[in-house]
């Protein structure tokens, strides 16, 4: 990873997404003394909760989930070594909408009904406040189709373009995963079975998955890397279980999937990358700088 000060900024919609997405990469920017800056869009107050001890937090019980998810999101953080990370227009401004088709979906403080102009206004601040290098977020589906993940792709691109005045951002990134890799990963599996979960989660079951030829770059871990990454994973334990001598993680679901050791990114904007990179800030002008 190349060394610097300019960073990255990653946006996400609820706390735990940006551990399973990006953990590797946050580590590897951290490691290297890139700075980091982490923006979440909600608290995460729909999520289903794992541990039968904690089920009382749900939203239909004591809608107490949102300030239990902050708390793993700033534990997953240490895991990873990264300081700044920050809820989009404070914390609770925006509400997890939950998934697509729900009652929920209709609340006015629901992220997905979020005033586009006032979010992108705030994300916008933060552009120009970092001034990153690197700016990362979903595709246009939001890798499977949650609102929230939808909402903050909008977001974010329409951010950027209105912080281009004060600072232009060299390179937008898309989470992905290449579709021959995945199938491969799911193969091997079935062979060597899901661990201590009850299934495995199938190629469909996995958001972002997208033709090779579309990915732009790749991030590999270290092993010190990638511990931290599961380490993140686990510290959200109210929506990931993971099993890391197998390798694997499970959400409440419990269909076993990969703990992605490399994580893969479509260029959706900005500087073209070289072929074969392996680093978010392959070609930029000075690397990382500011």
């Amino acid at each position: 990873m190349s060394s610097g000060q300019a960073g990255v900024l990653l946006v996400h919609a609820h706390p735990d997404d940006e551990s399973i997405c990006n953990g590797v990469t946050m580590a590897a920017c951290v490691a290297a003394g890139i700075p980091v800056t982490l923006v979440t869009c909600t608290l995460g107050e729909e999520g289903d909760v794992i541990p039968a001890s904690l089920k009382h937090l749900a939203a239909k019980r004591d809608d107490a989930l949102g300030p239990r998810r902050a708390d793993e999101l700033a534990a997953a953080m240490r895991a990873l070594g990264v300081t700044d990370h920050r809820f989009l227009g404070g914390r609770g401004r925006w509400r997890d909408s939950g998934m697509a088709g729900l009652e929920i979906n209709d609340r006015p403080d629901a992220f997905c009904n979020a005033s586009i102009d006032e979010a992108g206004e705030a994300l916008a601040d933060i552009i120009a406040e970092v001034r990153p290098r690197v700016l990362i977020t979903y595709d246009p589906t939001g890798g499977y189709g949650h609102p929230d993940h939808i909402m903050a792709h909008r977001v974010t691109m329409y951010a950027a373009e209105l912080a281009a005045k004060r600072h232009r951002v060299a390179r937008v990134l898309w989470n992905c995963a290449p579709r021959s890799v995945v199938e491969t990963r799911m193969r091997d599996l079935l062979s060597t079975g899901g661990g201590r979960f009850r299934a495995l989660a199938g190629p469909g079951d996995l958001p972002g998955v997208i033709e090779d030829p579309h990915v732009a770059l790749t991030v590999t871990g270290t092993p010190e890397q990638v511990a931290a990454k599961t380490a993140a994973m686990t510290a959200h334990a109210t929506q990931i279980q993971v099993d890391p001598d197998a390798g694997l993680f499970a959400l409440s679901n419990n269909l076993a999937q990969p703990l992605w050791e490399t994580e893969y990114y479509r260029l959706a904007g900005g500087e073209p990358v070289p072929a074969g990179a392996q680093d978010i800030f392959a070609g930029l002008e000075g690397g990382a700088r500011r």
